[in-house]
């Protein structure tokens, strides 16, 4: 009897502990918002990772000082650019020149540390994609290295680049790689 009781009781607490919890995976996530002019806060998710892949293939034609690849990458219409000293760059031409320059004058050079995607879909229905990387950059000035942190923000619409935005600053001794 004691045994009957025993695997009953057993089987009530195997069965309660086999319940399964339905994950729906077509439900995307929210990651964070974004607060629009007017203080709304429209939910960012996970986006598309070819943005990513964009993303890098830009980066790399900076480093490679490739002109042809950054005009090919960059929007046609409504081109953006603001660098970390708040100087804009309005038009892919003006950024070419800009990167004529500043190639010749500092050689800049990239590691990339992360990238992240997310969209977001404004009030207007206009979605919206993002790609967020962070990267140590290393300009050569009158013959001395120096290493800066950045972060970009880069809005491709489209398989191009609309706009981004540079962050900086100088890195600390220890946190040089």
């Amino acid at each position: 009897m004691k045994k009957s009781i025993f695997t009953l009781l057993m089987t009530a607490v195997l069965i309660s502990c086999n319940t399964t919890t339905k994950i729906d995976v077509n439900t995307p996530k929210a990651i964070g918002y974004e607060i629009e002019d007017d203080g709304t806060k429209s939910p960012l998710y996970s986006g598309d990772m070819s943005n990513l892949a964009i993303w890098e293939t830009y980066i790399k034609a900076h480093n490679d000082q490739d002109l042809e690849t950054i005009k090919s990458l960059n929007a046609e219409e409504g081109f953006k650019a603001y660098a970390p000293n708040g100087q804009v760059i309005e038009g892919s031409d003006a950024h070419l020149e800009f990167l004529t320059n500043w190639f010749a004058d500092a050689s800049p050079k990239w590691k990339t540390s992360y990238l992240i995607e997310n969209e977001f879909t404004n009030k207007k229905g206009e979605l919206r994609q993002w790609v967020t990387s962070g990267h140590e950059l290393t300009l050569t000035v009158e013959g001395k290295e120096v290493k800066l942190g950045q972060v970009h923000d880069a809005l491709i619409s489209n398989g191009k680049v609309q706009m981004f935005y540079v962050t900086e600053r100088v890195l600390a001794a220890d946190e040089i790689k």
